[in-house]
């Protein structure tokens, strides 16, 4: 397992790269523009030339996630928010395409009341017309595919279950370029406990029979400042939420998430992750890889 952290990505996006390798990070994700605004970022061409050529050589921080501003509601029934969602989501997908990025993580949104199954028609429009808005530059082999990321299931949002997900991606034609993120602290917020072997076993398997295994492109790996089910985004560093060193290992050691990032979105001192939030994730997966023996 490859451990990640949510870094800043400073003046010309170059930077996040170190910022990851100084606290010891494998993996950095970052936002591509501020996260509570919908002016997106122009990023030249030779930017973000830079940043994959930096990415290619640089000798731990082997790859990137990029996760979408917080505004976008692709399942909002204003329709002027939606075409600003849509547009938004684009820009962001653009550039996570021209930095070489390996996902781009998306909260899908919320539909207001209007249920989910009223919702999904504009939720499909919204992902698969921004994945095929995007030209995939000849410098970067592959598109960047669009991660789903579970809720925590407050109120009206989208992705409060496995199953959720999996029903967007199935209407979706079940695109290649759609997976997801699974969040732990969400997972658990929601009411799916993973803290211990056989309830570890049950989450992958439930994976497994819905999105599929090859779609879990990565983790969001957060303890919780709530309970389980308590249906609240709460992130609190490892070790010190109600998930629990002993709850992480069950899941991180489970030999389907052998290789994926995992990556660090906790508050640190509260500016986020620190090397030794990046220390502990790694001694508690290790922990749960030599408890599957």
């Amino acid at each position: 397992m490859r451990i990640g952290a949510q870094v800043r990505a400073g003046k010309g996006l170059v930077p996040a790269i170190a910022h990851g390798a100084e606290i010891g990070a494998d993996v950095v994700q970052i936002f591509t523009q501020s996260p509570r605004v919908w002016k997106p970022h122009q990023y030249s061409p030779e930017v973000l030339s830079a940043y994959r050529q930096a990415q290619f050589e640089h000798p731990s921080v082997t790859s990137t996630y990029c996760h979408g501003t917080y505004l976008v509601n692709l399942a909002s029934p204003d329709p002027e928010l939606v075409d600003k969602s849509r547009a938004c989501l684009r820009a962001n997908l653009a550039t996570a395409n021209g930095m070489g990025a390996d996902g781009l993580v998306l909260h899908v949104g919320s539909h207001r009341g209007q249920g989910f199954a009223t919702a999904l028609p504009g939720i499909v429009e919204g992902l698969v017309g921004s994945l095929d808005s995007v030209e995939v530059m000849a410098a970067v082999d592959r598109p960047c595919p669009i991660l789903l990321e579970n809720t925590a299931g407050t109120g009206d949002t989208i992705g409060r279950t496995l199953e959720e997900l999996a029903e967007i991606i199935d209407a979706c034609g079940r695109d290649p370029r759609l997976g997801i993120c699974i969040d732990t602290q969400h997972l658990w917020a929601s009411g799916v406990p993973f803290g211990t072997r056989a309830e570890a076993d049950a989450v992958m398997a439930r994976v497994e029979d819905t999105v599929g295994l090859d779609r879990l492109r990565c983790l969001h790996l957060n303890d919780s400042k709530v309970p389980l089910g308590a249906n609240r985004d709460r992130h609190e560093n490892i070790g010190e939420g109600s998930i629990g060193t002993e709850g992480f290992a069950a899941l991180l050691g489970h030999p389907d998430l052998q290789g994926l990032p995992a990556i660090l979105e906790v508050p640190g001192a509260g500016h986020g992750p620190r090397a030794e939030d990046v220390a502990a994730a790694r001694s508690v997966w290790e922990q749960g890889v030599s408890l599957r023996g």
